[in-house]
Formats: structure tokens, C-alpha cells, sequence
């Protein structure tokens, strides 16, 4: 096996009011441009797609069912609380083929230790389908903590997945 010749991510912000329109979508666009940069210095060539839905499971179920057959990663941002309208991750975990805990527990222990409402994330990352996936909160602040964890690990992570030993090889 090999990695895509075009990576693709999709970043689902999930947001009543950004939905709306009531307000601009911060998060989404600014994990569209750390993956996008992420992404150049590994010399990948890349795609990354930014959707904007409701806080409504049965809409981000579907999001997440078609773009797991088509996609390389999916990224939400948004709903990993434990507020009345936080259910990302109570919908995706069911998608997931399985699930990697280590990534989130390490970056709630990490910023949890300054921060202790950093512990209240729920967030999950794991394999849907064929696609890696994460669930961030939705500030900024907390995206790019969040992926100064993730996207360290995503080249190793990429390989694993895709049965390539960490020098190119294919995995028996």
C-alpha cells in the first residue's frame, strides 16, 4: 500500500450560529490552514474541503458516513463539551472502526495541567472508514493546541494505517 497522491481532509465546523450566519467560522479556516502548511512541509500534495453545519446529529452522522468512504481525514471543530448541544462526539464515536485514545488523553493531561477546563473536552480520535479522525473543540486557541499534538504525529500515523513501515517500505 502507499499514501493517496492527493491527501484529502475535510473540517467540519459544527455551529448553530456560524451556520446561520449569525457569526464567521474562526476554527474551521484556521485548521484548513495548519493542515494545508502541515501538509506542504511534508511535500504531500493536498485537499482540504471546510463545511459549516448545525449542531444536528442526524446531519453531521451523514457528513461523516459519506466523507469517511472518500476522504483521508476528517477534522470537527466544535460540540466536544458536555453542554445540552454538544453531541459530536456522542455521533462519531459510533462511525468509528476504532478508536485511538492516547492522542486526546495526552492533550487533556498536557493542557489540563495549566488549564483545568481543558479536562471537560471530550474529544475522540480514531479510524472511520478509511479516514483518520478528529474531534477538536471549537475555539481557535484550542485547535492549535490541539493540533501542535496531532500534526507531529500524522505522517507515522498515515504510514501505520496504511501498512508502510516508518522508511517507505510496505508493511507485511
Amino acid at each position: 500500500m502507499k499514501i493517496p497522491d492527493i491527501y484529502k481532509t475535510v473540517i467540519v465546523t459544527l455551529s448553530d450560529r456560524a451556520s446561520r450566519g449569525e457569526y464567521r467560522d474562526l476554527s474551521g479556516p484556521a485548521v484548513r490552514e495548519r493542515v494545508r502548511e502541515h501538509m506542504r512541509t511534508l511535500g504531500w500534495q493536498s485537499e482540504e474541503e471546510t463545511i459549516i453545519i448545525p449542531d444536528e446529529a442526524a446531519e453531521l452522522s451523514g457528513v461523516v458516513a459519506r466523507y469517511a468512504r472518500s476522504f483521508n481525514m476528517i477534522i470537527t471543530t466544535g460540540g466536544t463539551g458536555i453542554g445540552p448541544r454538544d453531541i459530536t462526539v456522542d455521533v462519531v464515536r459510533p462511525h468509528l472502526k476504532f478508536e485511538i485514545p492516547g492522542i486526546m488523553e495526552m492533550i487533556r493531561v498536557r493542557y489540563g495541567m495549566e488549564k483545568p477546563n481543558a479536562l471537560l473536552s471530550r474529544s475522540v480520535a480514531g479510524v472511520a472508514g478509511n479516514a483518520l479522525l478528529f474531534t477538536l473543540p471549537g475555539s481557535v486557541k484550542a485547535v492549535n493546541e490541539y493540533l501542535d499534538v496531532i500534526l507531529p504525529m500524522l505522517e507515522h500515523t498515515v504510514y501505520m494505517l496504511h501498512g508502510i513501515d516508518s522508511h517507505g517500505k510496505t508493511g507485511g
